[in-house]
């Protein structure tokens, strides 16, 4: 089963996504702040995707993955912006600091999951 690390400061979000997450038959790491995301990456958590929010309290997600993308086991790991903005300057930033992708909250169950297979195999 593929393993997807959650990062937002949502609860609402973090329930909701893990769910339907866990109903297409991955596995849904969750983590409430980007701070606590990387610890479980340098505890040795290996997810097969990264899905986190831009906007939260302390390091935000663009900051995140640029940290991210310093670990060597995980420079190449496809990383997900979920957000509610959708200005092209900011996924210009987003990209340029290694993500993936975009999507903007709110996402329909089917689009996530049509993303994720579009980003792992």
């Amino acid at each position: 089963m593929k393993t997807i690390l959650l990062v937002d400061d949502s609860t609402t979000i973090l329930l909701s996504m893990g769910a339907i997450l866990t109903k297409a038959g991955y596995v849904a790491e969750k983590a409430s702040s980007a701070d606590e995301g990387l610890t479980k990456l340098k505890g040795g958590l290996k997810p097969d995707l990264l899905i986190t929010d831009l906007n939260m309290p302390g390091m935000n997600g663009i900051e995140f993955i640029k940290e991210v993308r310093k670990l060597p086991t995980h420079k190449f790991m496809p990383i997900l912006f979920l957000t509610t903005e959708s200005q092209q300057s900011k996924r210009d930033e987003a990209k340029a600091a290694g993500a993936s992708g975009w999507l903007v909250k709110p996402v329909a169950s089917e689009q996530l999951i049509n993303t994720i297979k579009l980003v792992i195999r």
